[in-house]
């Protein structure tokens, strides 16, 4: 099998590249080791605790035991599916803060500032918000939903955190993230808008074709790239490999090809073809915890936590692609800077109108409402490197989640932040009493138990195959996405990120996806010069 491009990974960025480079009139192939995606568990948004727990379509990773989590393994779900992750997220759409991309920038990806990606994200989406807006996108192939926020629940959390002295934003991939306001959702028609129904499908009709199979290794010939190997076939590129396989897979393929750190190579018998410490190192995420309370009036989603609940909603889903399997619940947001002098946000919250864990255990006491909370850009990093030579082992992941005496800070301070925003008066005829942490645990050495013991992953993994310029030692792909060290080879995915973005990271994924292949095809979009909203007294003020 042969064709002038071979992506690794059919996931969001993976996607988007087979879209736009056979729009281009190129020829595509992409492996995949995941299955179909077809079935409601992964369609009906509504059932997005679904997925992510059942091995059919998740990679099933764990962290290794982390050492300030007293000791535990951490779940690191990663679709194994088409569409990859965006087959089994939250479906919540978050861009991240335009000074997200201008650090970027100036840590050395030149060509990534606000200005160079803002035009991919407004190229890949179309926004169904209410009001039409310079900042947004209208006939891409990404549809993305405003949520109709009805649940009086979803309505008193933004309305406690206007009470609470933030802002209220219309529109938080706008020019304004900072504030308040409904969350956007990757959901059309109904169903769940994944990388594979917005971008894989229309590429697949176009002439990309689709290969199951494990990548073993990528095959170069007098230092370029020029196949993937899997276990009973080489996949030829006549132009370049592209590895999308994500944060987690792709160092892990750059490593068994023999790019990475040499002593850890050397270790497995991996032949060195390219000296990269980077790859596989700078592993971030973000940590969060669910600040749950019980509900004094039977208006949460509880109402439906029952056979016969499920069955209705399930019905109703299946008939009319309508009702509360129509949403993922992630209805309401804030976004929030935690001190004066902290430039742009760096808290985020989920709103949930019902007290339930992500594995889809509903808590003991019946009608409830959440916030997940966490910081936004820990200063912890982790690793990823290899158990083995062997390609079907997992790869070994540490975290470090906590290693440093500033996550402990935020993290505290984000629990007491979401305390006082479920006191204000918007939540008055709803409160109960709080069910996670407790209200009992006050203290700094209380909250950091709690933290410990009770704090999960966002699944936001990234930052492996760290951009940089190309005479940067830890940078892994220049700003072109191209593998610094060897010929015909990129990365594009989550990996790439040199530093966490401020939110989900699947929107992010995607634009890399989008703007890598222009790289590809030697064009570009022209920059914008919209100027996004900053606190004018961010520097005395914390809302």
């Amino acid at each position: 099998m042969q064709a002038d491009y071979v992506i690794v990974g059919a996931g969001s960025a993976g996607c988007a590249m087979a879209y736009r480079l056979s729009e281009a009139g190129k020829s595509v192939i992409v492996i995949e080791y995941g299955g179909t995606d077809a079935g409601p568990f992964i369609q009906m948004p509504g059932a997005l605790s679904y997925p992510m727990n059942m091995a059919r379509y998740d990679w099933g990773y764990w962290s290794e035991p982390e050492p300030h989590m007293g000791g535990r393994r951490m779940a690191c779900p990663r679709g194994k599916v088409i569409g990859g992750s965006s087959s089994i997220n939250g479906m919540v759409y978050v861009r991240g803060h335009a000074r997200d991309f201008d650090h970027w920038r100036d840590q050395g990806s030149d060509g990534w500032g606000y200005a160079d990606v803002l035009p991919y994200f407004r190229r890949m989406e179309t926004w169904d918000g209410q009001t039409a807006s310079d900042w947004r996108g209208t006939d891409g192939p990404l549809h993305v939903r405003q949520a109709r926020a009805e649940n009086p629940l979803v309505q008193a959390f933004i309305k406690a955190g206007e009470q609470a002295g933030y802002g209220v934003t219309e529109d938080y991939n706008g020019q304004r993230q900072e504030g308040f306001g409904r969350f956007d959702m990757t959901v059309h028609k109904g169903r769940r808008w994944s990388a594979a129904n917005a971008y894989l499908r229309p590429a697949l009709r176009n002439g990309v074709q689709l290969v199951r199979g494990l990548a073993q290794h990528v095959v170069f010939e007098d230092g370029r790239a020029v196949g993937v190997e899997l276990a009973d076939q080489v996949v030829r590129a006549t132009q370049e490999v592209i590895i999308a396989a994500s944060s987690i897979n792709s160092p892990k393929l750059l490593m068994l090809s023999g790019i990475g750190p040499a002593a850890h190579l050397r270790d497995h018998g991996i032949e060195v073809r390219a000296d990269r410490p980077g790859v596989g190192a700078n592993l971030q995420d973000h940590l969060e915890l669910y600040v749950q309370m019980q509900a004094t009036q039977p208006v949460s989603l509880y109402t439906y936590w029952n056979l016969l609940g499920k069955a209705y909603v399930g019905a109703r889903w299946m008939l009319t692609r309508t009702g509360p399997g129509a949403s993922n619940q992630f209805e309401s947001c804030g976004f929030i800077r935690s001190a004066p002098g902290v430039d742009y946000p760096d808290i985020q919250f989920h709103f949930l109108p019902i007290a339930v864990r992500y594995d889809g255990k509903a808590v003991a006491e019946g009608h409830g409402f959440q916030a997940h909370v966490g910081p936004m850009r820990s200063p912890s990093r982790g690793a990823v490197t290899l158990r083995s030579a062997a390609p079907s082992d997992a790869p070994v992941i540490r975290f470090n989640y906590m290693s440093e005496e500033q996550d402990w800070i935020d993290f505290r301070r984000c629990i007491r932040l979401t305390r006082e925003i479920f006191a204000q008066p918007a939540f008055d005829e709803f409160r109960g009493k709080e069910i996670q942490p407790g209200a009992h645990y006050q203290s700094d050495d209380e909250l950091d138990d709690v933290i410990r013991e009770h704090a999960e992953s966002a699944y936001h993994p990234c930052g492996t195959c760290r951009m940089g310029r190309a005479d940067d030692p830890m940078a892994v792909v220049d700003p072109q996405g191209r593998v610094i060290g060897v010929d015909g080879l990129r990365v594009a995915d989550s990996s790439v990120f040199p530093r966490i973005t401020n939110g989900n990271l699947n929107a992010p994924s995607i634009m890399v996806g989008e703007k890598v292949s222009d790289h590809i095809l030697g064009r570009s979009l022209p920059p914008s010069n919209a100027e996004p909203w900053v606190h004018p007294d961010w520097q005395t003020r914390q809302r």
